[in-house]
């Protein structure tokens, strides 16, 4: 996907950083440049006294700009929280379809990851380079995947509870996230979609609140399937068989599910494609 000596811009598009954060980031762009890549960091990195690294235009602007720049091959957001969703009405769509490059974040990017997929139809990534500061394994799932070609990251373990095949695109992110796009143009379509679900900080009440908004949408009834994430908290509390139990009562018995304990929050995460066709057969059966 990249080559060395290549650009990559490294974006702040939701909450801004914590000055405490730039030792961090400037270990991230050490380990980058050590790879041979070349990171273009955003103008707009650390929080305002609303918790802000710019207004939303701003920020829509900067992304903007490196969707422009023909140098930029990738774009990586290292944010997260709860205010992404406030740049997309200053994006330009159709520029960023006419230049396109993968935009990678995970979290509250869920917001942008879907808006993107739904205005431009094209694949972005729900993944947190952040990540790769963390140890030397994790760093070099990244070199494997990014810049030697390898599937590292983009080999994830699905495990079946329910039906025996899933296929389809996939759409959602962090559960709480992408329930942000309901009822404005960003909201994908769902009609034969599968549908990925995650959460950090997800309580079991708050899975049941976002649960029946879903099923009241109808979403559960038009997905070719349902795909779940780690849910980070819920998952100290209770037993996968324990959350599987919980989420049936939300969706028909017809529909198929799996699950994955290496996509979420955690530090060792792997991609999952956000607008990718999956196709995944329960070979067991």
């Amino acid at each position: 996907m990249l080559n060395k000596n290549e650009k990559i811009a490294i974006v702040v598009c939701s909450n801004g950083k914590n000055n405490e954060d730039k030792d961090r980031l400037e270990k991230l762009e050490s380990i980058l440049v050590e790879m041979g890549l070349v990171p273009v960091f955003t103008k707009y990195i650390y929080k305002d006294k609303f918790g802000r690294a710019a207004l939303p235009e701003v920020r829509a602007n900067e992304l903007m700009s490196f969707y422009k720049n023909k140098e930029i091959k990738a774009i990586f957001d290292i944010s997260g929280g709860d205010i992404s969703n406030g740049i997309l009405d200053y994006l330009d769509y159709d520029l960023i379809k006419d230049n396109y490059k993968p935009f990678f974040g995970y979290s509250d990017l869920t917001t942008v990851l879907n808006a993107l997929v739904s205005k431009t139809n094209e694949i972005n990534y729900l993944y947190q380079i952040l990540n790769i500061i963390e140890n030397d394994e994790i760093r070099k799932n990244f070199e494997n995947t990014f810049l030697k070609n390898q599937n590292s990251l983009f080999d994830v373990n699905w495990k079946f509870l329910q039906g025996n095949s899933v296929e389809g695109e996939v759409i959602g992110g962090n559960i709480r996230c992408f329930l942000k796009l309901v009822g404005t143009q960003y909201f994908p379509k769902s009609d034969g979609k599968l549908l990925f679900i995650e959460g950090l900080g997800t309580s079991i009440e708050s899975l049941a609140t976002n649960l029946s908004q879903l099923k009241q949408l109808g979403i559960f009834d038009n997905i070719s399937g349902l795909l779940i994430g780690t849910f980070t908290k819920i998952e100290k509390e209770y037993s996968i068989d324990e959350i599987f139990e919980f989420i049936q009562e939300y969706i028909p018995e017809h529909l198929p599910v799996v699950k994955t304990s290496e996509v979420g929050h955690a530090k060792d995460s792997k991609v999952l494609e956000i607008g990718g066709m999956m196709n995944i057969k329960n070979e067991l059966v």
